[in-house]
């Protein structure tokens, strides 16, 4: 059994959640006034590379809260999240 040690980080705006290979677990988001798609990137800097996981979302709705099954999805050269305008989200990876 693989263990490791959890992290998260928080997001109001596109941006880096690591800039290093790490496995994302799960994730929290908070839906804004604008309805779209997050887009997780296998890339430490820019919104660019593999997408290794794609959500939608709807307006205004409730939180959204996902464990992923497993070890998680493998991210080789870090995570780069790109969200929708006012949308916020909690990543956690190890």
């Amino acid at each position: 059994m693989m263990q490791t040690d959890i992290l998260s980080t928080h997001l109001n705006a596109d941006g880096v959640v690591a800039a290093y290979p790490v496995r994302v677990k799960g994730y929290q988001i908070k839906p804004g006034g604008t309805a779209g798609q997050i887009d997780f990137y296998d890339n430490a800097s820019a919104a660019s590379g593999t997408i290794r996981l794609s959500l939608d979302i709807t307006t205004n709705t409730a939180v959204i809260s996902t464990i992923l099954p497993g070890e998680g999805i493998r991210f080789n050269n870090g995570v780069y999240v790109d969200l929708p305008t006012a949308a916020g989200i909690t990543v956690f990876y190890g």
